[in-house]
């Protein structure tokens, strides 16, 4: 393309008068004038105010801020409030689930229950992020526990990533939820790993073995969160497809044991599909609500909630999930036979509605206590204290007796 020649301006008479403006071109001016100068001003005062605010809110957060400062490296202070986001994400999206599904409606306790056990911690997370001298775990394992904490970051952020992306096109969907809660809890852990001072806990000689991985100051500290960064794997639905296999064999479960048990016990019917047919053209339909997956998703959530505060070793942790598991099949089916007879002996219609409601509240609240009643069998001291016979003092407290009387 050519370049246009300039058109030299018309330069007026020395003293003359300057080119002509028109009127309107003049008042055009003036308004534009006076527009970018109103514009100015209201950035100036939006800016003073967003000022204004800013300097409340930290003014208010300040002596939070500069506390947890002082009590923290700032780089895992920094990772647990990116952490405390991503979970405020994972609130909006699962709330939905909350709401419309009513085998989810305890997920409205997981935020609650999540800070509960961080508090409850505290002093643990503090006490690791204040190491006493080098990790007492081998190099090879410190390189193993990075290279798995960096798999798990990586691979946690692809899966949160996928999930939000899918959220964004598709809306709120079962897969996009659990992959988000999927890809949280592996961000979580491996910025927290990342993020804390490496280092032992205690002092005297270096451990070895497992007592090393219980000193090393990372991986406690790691382990204090456990229960904060998996719980929304449970409050986040299954997937259509694994929730409608897992609901459809637990409602042929529980439709063949109450066949079985009532024709055993002399009271014939007969089982077709998931109907059973009583005498006097009685019919009791076992719906999906019947199958126990409701109760087998709060106990869950129940279980591991008591085995994080109540519990000290993974292995009673596991065992108590387990036990609230069989504890959750076993009160449906006991629901699910005690339903059937009523029907046997006052008709169909007279478990329907909110008798039929009541006995599966009640069900969930015969779990939770048979949870806590599982909580001691869990502690070896009382165990000790059962089987010491009568009469004599158990080991442990003749040993602290005998101590105590050499040192008189």
């Amino acid at each position: 393309m050519g370049v246009l020649p300039e058109v030299p301006a018309a330069i007026p008479p020395s003293g003359g008068p300057g080119p002509v403006v028109p009127r309107r071109g003049r008042a055009a001016g003036a308004l534009g004038a006076a527009f970018l100068a109103a514009l100015r001003y209201a950035a100036g005062q939006a800016s003073a105010l967003r000022g204004a605010g800013a300097a409340v809110v930290l003014a208010g957060m300040s002596p939070i801020l500069r506390r947890l400062r002082t009590a923290m490296p700032a780089e895992f202070l920094a990772a647990l409030v990116l952490g405390l986001v991503f979970a405020v994400v994972l609130v909006l999206d699962q709330k939905y689930w909350w709401q419309l599904k009513p085998e989810y409606m305890f997920g409205w306790l997981v935020p609650f229950f999540v800070a509960f056990v961080v508090m409850d911690r505290w002093p643990k997370i503090l006490a690791a992020l204040r190491p006493t001298g080098e990790s007492p775990l081998p190099a090879a394992a410190r390189r193993f526990a990075a290279l798995g904490f960096g798999v798990a970051m990586t691979l946690g952020a692809l899966f949160f990533l996928l999930g939000a992306l899918y959220r964004a096109g598709a809306g709120v969907t079962q897969p996009g939820s659990l992959a988000m809660a999927i890809g949280f809890a592996g961000l979580l852990l491996g910025m927290l790993y990342f993020n804390a001072p490496a280092g032992r806990l205690g002092e005297g000689p270096v451990p070895t073995g497992w007592a090393a991985i219980r000193a090393d100051a990372r991986l406690m500290l790691v382990a204090q969160f456990v229960f904060p960064a998996l719980i929304w794997m449970i409050s986040a639905p299954l997937v259509d497809a694994v929730e409608n296999q897992l609901s459809l064999f637990l409602l042929r479960k529980v439709v063949t044991v109450v066949s079985f048990s009532f024709n055993t016990l002399g009271y014939p019917l007969v089982q077709e599909g998931s109907t059973l047919l009583l005498p006097n053209d009685q019919r009791v339909g076992v719906e999906d609500a019947c199958s126990g997956i409701r109760s087998l998703t709060a106990c869950l959530f129940t279980g591991t909630f008591l085995a994080a505060v109540f519990l000290d070793r993974w292995w009673k942790k596991i065992l108590l999930i387990g036990a609230a598991l069989v504890l959750a099949v076993v009160t449906n089916l006991m629901r699910s036979v005690f339903l059937t007879a009523w029907a046997y002996h006052y008709g169909s219609d007279s478990i329907g509605g909110e008798f039929h409601d009541a006995t599966g509240y009640a069900v969930l609240g015969l779990t939770f206590v048979g949870l806590l009643c599982l909580l001691p069998l869990f502690n070896t001291e009382n165990w000790v204290r059962w089987l010491t016979p009568k009469g004599e003092k158990p080991a442990a407290a003749a040993e602290d007796g005998a101590a105590g009387t050499e040192k008189k």
